[in-house]
């Protein structure tokens, strides 16, 4: 007979979907509050008369220093305090920083409390990917940790569709603060939802907190795959145990590989920035708009991005469980970078309203080759890449490579065009594209279809000449 216990014992599955979708509101929140800037900006250019200058900041101090000090700290912080208190942290922040956008006076308060959302959106960049990597099973990993792009691509479609659709309720400038502040609901969902559960058995094991990662593994897991799992975590963590409690820099002078993956990792993040979607994102509307498209047309328009990048999203995590993570990235750049060259062109031709739809048309293509295929990856390999010891901090590193190009390229876009032309910068984009594609063939691993400990094993093999054999458990 079963014991009340086992009874009482919640499916993995459901589980799953439920820690799924509360940690990926931080995605959700990552894509609303970067994207939703797009359309105040129309607003605020206004309501506060910004320059070239301040319009810059407005957009880019979320970026940097916000996302990028969260990115930064927040791998090392989530090593030493937790994956699920560093979320609940973040949903902390969230909620204050919205309301303070919200609520701002002038374009200075605007700007700090955009440096603390950045701050969150740092912080759940990284660590949401890592806590549904490190929680997941093997054979769901690809398909749970993408959930928190599909996330992310829904908070940028609802960041275009309520400011559409608030810019033509409320005809006064100051629409911005309302479109600003509908983050607070799914902020304070992040905080409340994170509360009620674990965090992830590998930390956990990292502490020497055996039970409750066995536990937690119980929770996530099919009951025949948690003993075998366990004793992977296990083997890995104890015998960094062995070698003595070490700082991260002295792990990695330790082992130079490991530097090696680090290095691979900035790039790829980095990349995924060259891509030109930071465009898409935050200047879809201005775009469309300059290319002769009425305001609330471009707003409108802009929607049809955000649903596009949902069904690309879709298309991608189907496809993900066809093919190799390594294949989709290099079809990923090369397809962008064939976009760029379609946008170039079309730069070319006389004004017209053909003209601005074939921008907006070659915009959806740069869209459908990044989200389908890098969109769906760039964050899963990033979460699979690393070993344990420095897995936060190779996280943060990464995600604050990204942050610095996110932020440089978001700052210098609206410059860059109006100084050198848009010709020339998507002539650069796609320039950026073909170098990505060739990095991607020469230096991505394929990380499909292993636990964690097993990549770990492989890819020390892979850069040391190490026998890629698995350790065996240490007794405890």
């Amino acid at each position: 007979m079963a014991s009340p216990a086992m009874t009482r014992r919640e499916d993995p599955r459901t589980f799953l979907f439920r820690l799924t979708m509360i940690a990926s509101l931080g995605g959700l929140l990552f894509g609303f509050d970067t994207g939703v800037i797009a359309g105040a900006l129309v607003y605020l250019r206004e309501d506060f008369g910004l320059t070239a200058l301040t319009e810059g900041l407005v957009v880019t101090s979320l970026l940097f220093p916000g996302a990028t000090a969260g990115a930064l700290l927040g791998g090392p912080v989530a090593d030493r305090i937790g994956r699920k208190k560093s979320l609940v942290l973040a949903g902390a922040i969230f909620s204050i920083a919205t309301v303070a956008c919200a609520l701002a006076p002038n374009v200075l308060v605007l700007v700090a409390a955009r440096i603390a959302l950045g701050y969150a959106v740092g912080v759940a960049s990284v660590v949401v990917p890592l806590y549904l990597a490190e929680m997941a099973p093997a054979s769901q990993r690809g398909r749970i940790v993408t959930v928190n792009q599909l996330m992310l691509v829904i908070g940028l479609f609802l960041a275009f569709v309520i400011n559409a659709v608030l810019a033509n309720l409320i005809s006064d400038t100051v629409v911005w603060r309302y479109m600003l502040g509908m983050a607070l609901v799914p902020a304070l969902g992040l905080l409340l939802g994170m509360l009620s559960l674990p965090d992830t058995p590998r930390w956990y094991a990292s502490k020497q907190m055996w039970a409750q990662a066995k536990r937690t593994l119980e929770r996530a897991h099919h009951v025949d795959r948690v003993e075998a799992e366990y004793e992977q975590i296990a083997a890995i963590v104890e015998a960094d145990h062995l070698q003595g409690k070490v700082s991260v820099l002295a792990t990695m002078r330790r082992e130079p590989w490991m530097k090696f993956l680090i290095l691979v990792g900035i790039i790829l993040a980095v990349a995924q920035q060259t891509t030109g979607i930071n465009v898409v994102m935050y200047y879809a509307p201005t775009v469309l708009e300059t290319s002769g498209l009425t305001r609330s047309a471009s707003l409108l328009a802009s929607v049809t991005v955000g649903v596009a990048m949902i069904v690309f999203t879709i298309i991608g995590m189907w496809i993900l469980g066809l093919m190799g993570r390594r294949k989709m990235m290099l079809l990923g750049f090369g397809g962008v970078a064939a976009s760029h060259l379609g946008l170039l062109i079309t730069y070319l031709l006389p004004e017209s309203t053909l003209r601005s739809y074939l921008i907006l048309l070659f915009m959806l293509l740069v869209t459908a080759f990044m989200v389908t295929f890098l969109g769906t990856t760039g964050f899963l390999v990033l979460s699979e890449l690393f070993p344990l010891p420095i897995r936060g901090f190779a996280m943060g590193a990464c995600l604050g490579g990204l942050w610095v190009a996110n932020s440089l390229i978001s700052f210098f876009f609206p410059i860059a065009a109006q100084t050198f032309g848009s010709v020339a910068v998507f002539s650069g984009f796609m320039v950026l594209n073909v170098l990505a594609t060739v990095f991607a063939f020469r230096y991505i691993p394929e990380t499909k279809g292993r636990t964690l400990e097993e990549l770990e094993v492989e890819l020390r093999g892979r850069y040391t000449g190490e026998p890629s054999k698995p350790r065996q458990l240490v007794s405890r």
